[in-house]
This record gives C-alpha cells, sequence and structure tokens, in this order.
C-alpha cells in the first residue's frame, strides 16, 4: 500500500567538509536539544529514517534502531513513542546516521544513489493536540561529520564493514544534554519528502515499517577459553561476572579468548577508564579450527586457533562524561571472540567486555519432548537457529552473508509459523521477493541485495511461499495481490520450454543451484546437477511441474479458474515429458537428466511431490531413496524435502535413522546448524532447523487439513518412540498432543487438547479413523482422549 502519511519534515544531512575524504561511506552525528518545564501529559511519538542506517538516542539511552530492511523502491520508517522517556528540563534527541556509498561494503543495505540523509518528524505534544515544540528534522537540527571511524573490506564475510574506529577523534558524550555541541554545523536540508507537483518521486519511498523492533538484551560471556598475559583467570572471571573490572598495566598486553556459550548476534561492547592510547582489538569467529581449516568439536582449543576478521578501537582515556564506552554500530555474530589488549603508557581499567544480543522478537510458543533423549537438543539447536536467522528479513546466515534467499526463506517461515504462528516477517519477505521482479520475469534468488543474483529453481519456491502462507493462513487478498507475480515468473519458465517438451538450460548468467552434493562440484559448477553439461534438468522440470500445480490451486481459490486449468495442462505436459525422457526402465528410477546415467535423490523425491508418481510406484521410489546408496545424497538444505516426499509415499517411519545427520552435530558442541557438509563453511543456516517442522507435524502429528486450519489433521509417528508430547501453534491458537504406548500390552493412548471448535480427524497407528466436528463457539477449548 502507498504512503499517506502527510509528511513534513526534510531529509536532512551534513555539508561536505572534507572534499578529498573516502567516498566508502560517510559517519554523521546529528543533535537536537529541546527544553520542558513540566512533562505531565506531554507526548512525543516520533517516525524516522535513514539512508542507509541509524542508531537513535534520546537523553543518552537508545530507543531505535534502523531503517528496516528495504530496497529502492519501498523505504522503511520506524514509529517510536518516547512519550514515557521525556525529562523536565533539558532533552536531547540524538542520532549517528552511517551512510554507505560503496555497495561491496554491504551487499545488503539499504542506500540509494544520492547522498546520506536523515528523517525524523514528530513533536511533543499535550493530550490535548496543542503541540509544545516541533522536533521534525530540518535546519534547526545540529550536525557533525564523524571522522574517528575507517570501514575496511571484509574478508569472507560480506555484512557490512570492518570497523576501526579511533576514540581519540570520537566527540564522547556526543548524545547526552551536556555535551557543547556549539561548534557544530547546522545541518542542510537534501530534499522534501515528496514532490507534490508532478509525480516525481524523490529516491526514499517511505513505507511504515511491517514487522516489530528487534530485541535488545543484555548478555555477558560465559567462560574463559584460554588467555595469555600477566592477568590471573580469577581476576579474568571477575570482569565476566560483572563483580569488578579488570586492570591491565601499563605496557603490557593481555590476549582473552571468550566463550559466549552459544552462537549469537550482538552489539560487542567495551567500557573502559584511562589508558589512553591502549588498543583493543577483537575478532569474531563461530568455531576453533585447526590451520588447515577442519573445525571438529567446536568449543576445543586443542591445536587449535580461532579465525575471523579483524577490528580495532583505539582508547582515548577522555573520561570528561565518565567511563568510555565503545560498542559496534553493526551487530557481529558469534560463539567465541578473541580479545586482544596493548596498553600502551597508562593504565587500563577494563570496566566490561560484553554484548548486547538482538534479534527479531520471535515468540516460541511450540515445545516438544519425547522418550528419546537425544532429540531433545535437536529442538532447542532448531529455535537457536532460526532465531539467530530471523532479523529485519529472513538470512541464510549471521556470520557470512545475512542475505534472504528465497528457498531457505521458504523453510524459515514454515518453520516460524509452527512455533510461534506470526507471520509478520513472512509477509515481507513474500513482498521482498516480488519486488526483486525482473523485467523478463524472473525473480532475484536473494533480496533487498545490491548485486543481484538469479537461481531460476528458486523463483519457484517463492510461489510455493505464497501457496504455503495460503494453505496456513487462508488470506485470500495475499493471493490476490501477488498473482500478476506468479503468472510473470511461469511466463519466464513457459517460455523456455523446448521443442522436447521441456525447460531448457538456464542462460549462463543464471545459477541452476539445486543442492550441496560432492558429485556437482566442479570449478565451472557449484551445486548445479549434471556439472559442465548444457541441458534440461528433471529436478527444475519437477519443481515447475510443481509450482504449476500449487498456482493453479491458488488461482482456483481466488476466482480464476482458466488459469487455473491452463496451468494443470502445463503440468501435466512437463510431467508426461519427463517420464518419456529422463526415466530409466532399466533402473526404474529418474534420471538427473534426459539420457543421462546419473541418478540422484533430488529427481526422485520431487517426482513423488510432483505428482508424476502415485501410490505404490511413489512408495516403492520412496524405499529407493532411502536404501539405494547408489542414488547422490541430500544435504540440509533439501533434507526437508526428502522428509516430505517419504511422508506423502506413507513411508515416514523410515526417516527416523536420518536424525544422526543432526545428532553428529551435536556431538561436535554445536549449537546451530551447519549450511552442508560439503564445505562446512557456516555453522548457522536455518535451513537445517527442520525438527522445528518435522517434530510438531509429523511425530506429534498436527497438520492442517483444510485451507486456514479449517480443518485438523492429527496423525502421530511414532517411530522407535515409546511417547512424545508438546505444543503445535495454529491460527486459532496452541493445540496440545501427548501420546505414548504402553510397555506391557502395547496400548496406544493419545490425548489432545486446544482444539478450539476445529472440525478435526486424528488418524491412529493401527490405521483407524476418529472425527469430531466443531463445537459451539462458546466452548472454543476442547479435550480428547483415545486408547486402542
Amino acid at each position: 500500500m502507498e504512503e499517506e502519511k502527510d509528511w513534513h519534515a526534510r531529509w536532512i544531512w551534513a555539508e561536505k567538509q572534507d572534499t578529498s575524504r573516502k567516498k566508502d561511506f560517510q559517519l554523521v552525528y546529528f543533535r537536537r536539544e529541546f527544553h520542558l518545564a513540566d512533562t505531565a501529559g506531554c507526548q512525543l511519538v516520533v517516525d524516522v529514517s535513514a539512508d542507509s542506517r541509524y542508531r537513535l538516542f534520546l537523553n543518552g539511552e537508545s530507543v531505535a534502531v534502523g531503517p528496516c530492511r528495504g530496497d529502492g523502491k519501498t523505504h522503511y520508517y520506524e514509529i517510536v513513542d518516547l512519550s514515557d522517556r521525556l525529562q523536565e528540563g533539558g532533552n536531547i534527541l540524538a542520532a549517528k546516521v552511517l551512510h554507505y556509498e560503496d555497495d561491496r561494503l554491504a551487499p545488503s543495505a539499504i542506500m540509494s544513489a544520492a547522498t546520506g540523509v536523515f528523517l525524523l518528524q514528530g513533536a511533543v505534544v499535550y493530550e490535548d493536540g496543542r503541540v509544545i515544540e516541533d522536533l521534525s528534522s530540518n535546519e534547526h537540527w545540529k550536525c557533525m561529520y564523524d571522522c574517528s571511524l575507517t570501514l575496511l573490506q571484509e574478508t569472507q564475510t560480506c555484512v557490512g564493514g570492518l570497523e576501526s574506529v579511533d576514540g581519540l577523534a570520537v566527540p564522547h558524550g556526543w548524545e547526552t544534554i551536556h555535551f557543547n555541541s556549539r561548534h557544530w554545523q547546522s545541518a542542510v536540508i537534501i530534499s522534501e519528502t515528496y514532490h507534490p507537483i508532478g509525480g516525481a518521486l524523490t529516491p526514499w519511498q517511505l513505507k511504515a515499517r511491517p514487522i516489530p523492533a528487534m530485541y535488545e538484551r543484555q548478555r555477558s560471556f560465559v567462560s574463559l577459553i584460554r588467555h595469555k598475559g600477566v592477568i590471573s583467570k580469577a581476576d579474568i572471571a571477575h570482569l565476566l561476572n560483572g563483580t569488578r573490572g579488570l586492570h591491565v598495566p601499563a605496557g603490557t598486553r593481555l590476549t582473552l579468548e571468550l566463550d559466549a556459550g552459544e552462537l549469537t548476534t550482538g552489539y560487542l561492547r567495551f567500557v573502559m577508564e584511562g589508558g589512553k592510547g591502549s588498543e583493543i582489538s577483537f575478532l569474531c569467529s563461530e568455531s576453533y579450527e585447526t590451520e588447515d581449516g577442519r573445525k571438529g568439536v567446536r568449543d576445543d582449543p586443542e591445536g587449535k586457533v580461532l579465525r575471523g576478521n579483524r577490528e580495532a578501537y583505539l582508547v582515548s582515556g577522555n573520561n570528561e562524561f565518565g567511563s568510555e564506552s565503545y560498542e559496534t554500530f553493526l551487530f557481529r555474530t558469534f560463539r567465541f571472540i578473541q580479545l586482544d589488549i596493548f596498553v600502551a603508557n597508562e593504565p587500563l581499567m577494563l570496566h566490561c567486555a560484553d554484548y548486547r544480543e538482538t534479534g527479531y522478537p520471535l515468540e516460541v510458543k511450540a515445545a516438544f519432548a519425547c522418550s528419546d533423549e537425544t532429540l531433545s537438543p535437536l529442538w532447542d539447536n532448531s529455535l537457536r537457529t532460526l532465531q539467530r536467522c530471523m532479523h529485519e528479513t529472513y538470512i541464510d546466515c549471521p556470520y557470512y552473508e545475512q542475505l534472504q534467499y528465497s528457498m531457505d526463506t521458504r523453510l524459515q517461515i514454515l518453520f516460524t509459523y509452527n512455533v510461534s504462528g506470526d507471520d509478520r516477517l513472512a509477509r515481507k519477505a513474500i513482498h521482498d521477493f516480488h519486488s526483486s521482479l525482473l523485467p523478463g520475469g524472473m525473480l532475484q534468488s536473494r533480496y533487498p541485495c545490491n548485486q543481484p543474483q538469479v537461481i531460476p529453481g528458486f523463483a519457484l519456491h517463492w510461489i510455493m511461499m505464497v501457496y504455503d502462507h495460503f494453505h496456513y493462513w487462508g488470506d485470500e487478498t495475499l493471493v490476490r495481490r501477488y498473482r500478476p507475480t506468479i503468472d510473470a515468473v511461469l511466463d519466464w519458465f513457459g517460455r523456455r520450454i523446448g521443442t522436447d517438451g521441456l525447460l531448457k538450460a538456464a542462460p549462463k548468467s543464471y545459477w541452476s543451484y539445486v543442492d550441496w552434493v560432492d558429485e556437482w562440484e566442479t570449478s565451472q559448477s557449484r551445486g548445479v546437477p549434471c556439472p559442465g553439461r548444457r541441458g534440461p534438468l528433471t529436478v527444475y522440470n519437477l519443481m515447475y511441474a510443481d509450482a504449476l500445480h500449487k498456482a493453479a490451486y491458488l488461482h482456483e481459490r481466488t476466482g480464476r479458474k482458466d488459469c487455473a486449468s491452463e496451468y494443470k495442462d502445463q503440468a501435466s505436459n512437463i510431467i508426461t515429458a519427463v517420464k518419456e525422457q529422463c526415466w530409466s526402465s532399466e533402473l526404474q528410477l529418474f534420471q538427473d537428466g534426459p539420457g543421462l546415467e546419473q541418478y540422484s535423490q533430488h529427481a526422485q523425491l520431487w517426482a513423488i511431490l510432483a505428482g508424476a508418481v502415485h501410490g505404490d510406484e511413489a512408495r516403492r521410489i520412496s524405499i529407493e531413496l532411502m536404501n539405494n546408496q547408489l542414488l547422490l545424497q541430500v544435504s540440509y538444505s533439501m533434507m526437508f524435502f526428502l522428509f516430505r516426499a517419504m511422508s506423502s509415499a506413507g513411508t515416514y517411519e523410515m526417516t527416523f535413522e536420518k536424525w544422526d545427520l543432526w545428532r553428529d552435530q551435536v556431538n561436535l558442541h554445536m549449537t546451530t546448524w551447519l549450511e552442508d557438509l560439503v564445505s562446512e563453511r557456516s555453522d548457522c543456516h536455518a535451513w537445517g532447523a527442520v525438527p522445528l517442522y518435522e517434530f510438531p507435524c509429523e511425530i506429534l502429528g498436527v497438520k492442517s487439513g483444510g485451507i486456514g486450519f479449517s480443518r485438523l489433521v492429527i496423525e502421530p509417528k511414532l517411530g522407535s518412540l515409546t511417547w512424545a508430547e508438546g505444543a503445535v501453534v495454529t491460527p486459532h491458537g496452541v493445540v496440545s498432543v501427548s501420546w505414548h504406548k504402553d510397555g506391557e500390552n502395547g496400548k496406544f493412548h493419545i490425548d489432545v487438547k486446544g482444539l478450539h471448535g476445529i472440525p478435526t480427524e486424528i488418524r491412529l497407528p493401527d490405521g483407524t479413523v476418529h472425527e469430531y466436528e466443531g463445537r459451539n463457539e462458546a466452548e472454543i477449548e476442547s479435550f480428547v482422549h483415545i486408547e486402542i
């Protein structure tokens, strides 16, 4: 929806003072002082944004971070209520704004081709609406260029640049009312928020933030792994538990390796006193590793080192406003940090070395427990992995990229539905990828991103993402909003069907990635079936057919039956072509490409999901999936789809052995899940959080039996378990399930609570089905107990 707010604030920035300065970025401080004789009945709500990133303070306290990550077509602003933070006497609104001018520093950052800008609209008003003071951004704000920060290019990662900060050049206390800013310059008006005549658009098309603010929570490191220097472990322990600071004598060096206890995301913070000219350098790392890059047990330092990007802060020793504090402007990802302290001619008192944890405020309402205690950490690690990959967008990995990829995001969204019933970030993601549409009809595979990339199959996952939302929530309005984009994507694929009836190979500039598989890794091709061979991919054809089926359903449910019929016919034609040209009558399996003697789990499972095989044939192929070791194996990224194929074919019980892949990671003391087994690059990749779907939907058995959970199906999969219990989130509320098998007589018992009046079908292990029709609205709670 277009923005309807009446804006009178102006976009402001600082005049250029040094034309010879580097143009990679600009950092500017802003201040606006105001006085209140009395705060009784006063209200202050501000709308605030910037290009590219800001942190807003009121009276020295951080009150907002943003803007929410958008793109060149949608620029978000935050609405922040500051009423309860006003104080009698002097008040100060202050903002620190970083503008990127080199997109290599931050591929996912919001930036325009224009200069940096800051915007704030708001006024202190009485309850009756009378304005006490208008604080909206204009020339009355004061500002100053920062000359303390140097942003360096990262190696291996690309999350916003490495910070090197000269504390001697920082205007310490700049965000407080007591700071003297008389030498600061007046801000310069860069632009109005809109041009009322002629419809000309500014570079910043404003829209209110659609998701909640990220949480921030002060955290401490839990342990010291190693240290070098004259300081004792006992003294360092006092620093970590906050009982007293760490006195580091002049002329000494100290190295600390600290463990947060789990992989996390947060703003690193150091508070110090004295020590002028000392340097604190630090690096963030996911794991200890050997010199040749092998990780093994993540928290075992023996014969290993911590690797990461090194950053630094030069201590000013300026204590005019109390202790000196440094906090990273962008959040960092780490399980461990290495802290190197060189103290110059004055002793340094390090009062604290901690961090402000941050992420999307996911409210976890689901729960799971079972008779196999080795599955419990799988649930916990999966929740943590999902949370670390949820910020202002879903992200693939918080350490290396912080980019939103559509395949990863589709799975993260499904996991989020199950554990929280929150679709706000999902709706934003759906809109983000819709906004990435290229003129030819293809979606970008990662977005928002300043460096475009296309993986054709990922555009199909976006269509499935819209289908998943409709299946869970039943929101026809959302489907209608994105039907044109669905059609554009399917038209792109449709135009690439060759005379053989199959999709032709994608353009060479696109990456036909499917999964991380050893046999698909070459210098010219990574993650692509049939590496080095140009021709149709069986997997892409089957994924296209599945997307056509789902698009047909969406169109049919929203009144476009002719279009639905066309998509069904197209899906049928594609499946027929795959069966004719990609089927081995000898092996009774699907090839990875027509006439190619290469076979993978991927082609077989997508044949099941696309409806190319049914009934007994689907069941036979699903058994091959698990037993035929000659098939190229799926990695974590495709494991979710393997589970779905097995469930669809009625052989889900065979998948329980697969949990060893996750158990093995727990044995390595991992607290989040690997990206893949091929490179083991990232220790946190949310497509591995599969237990958040499998445990609630398969082991507890809670699934939607109709659009928007208009009907509930409960069909537990027992495997080798003797009992399981937990809670699953539906749009109607939480459904609790508890089942167990008696050890002596083998009787099966199941208790279900919280049906919320939804018609429910309970399918039991012996094949019997019990149906419960919805209660009246007054009886929203219902309880079922069955014994067989």
